[in-house]
């Protein structure tokens, strides 16, 4: 089990006593419309995604130390079936955070925290990560963390809102 900490930060992996945290902030529109996911409609079904989606050792929950909560999650994804321009073993990076938390840096410590596990522990090469073009929030995070554009946009209509909505695609290289 891999623990990492930044300042403010634990990132942990998801426990199902987090549910009831999961479904507070999941549940919010916004937030699975920014990430490409629907809602979740109940306890219930955040504790199965807590079970299956985030029980991979590459998803962590994002905890403020502070208070012990969940507000987020973070990881990657080795192998994964969207309509991205990946490259021979890349993998694929992807956060979300609950909105009372946008814009506070949360997501940028977290994901740049990540990266460095990911650089000193794997042998990945790059990680391409993306973001709908109507959220440039979340594309300066991952510019901040070193992300490049790769000037290509694709669509996705797979992704929950995906459906004529362009996803600007960007790359690190290690």
């Amino acid at each position: 089990m891999i623990i990492m900490e930044t300042e403010r930060l634990t990132l942990r992996p998801w426990l199902d006593t987090d549910a009831d945290a999961l479904f507070r902030y999941a549940s919010e529109p916004d937030i699975g419309n920014q990430a490409g996911w629907p809602p979740h409609k109940s306890v219930d079904e955040s504790r199965e995604i807590i079970r299956t989606v985030f029980s991979s050792p590459t998803v962590w929950a994002i905890v403020l130390k502070d208070t012990g909560e969940p507000i987020g999650s973070v990881g990657y994804m080795e192998s994964f079936d969207l309509n991205i321009p990946a490259r021979p073993g890349e993998a694929m990076a992807g956060y979300w955070v609950a909105k009372p938390y946008w814009n506070k840096g949360i997501c940028t410590e977290a994901l740049a925290e990540m990266i460095r596990h990911i650089r000193e522990t794997t042998q990945i090469p790059s990680l391409i990560c993306c973001h709908f073009t109507d959220n440039p929030a979340s594309g300066r995070v991952m510019e901040k963390c070193g992300f490049i554009p790769t000037g290509e946009i694709s669509i996705d209509d797979n992704q929950h809102g995906g459906k004529n909505r362009p996803m600007r695609i960007l790359r690190l290289e290690f």
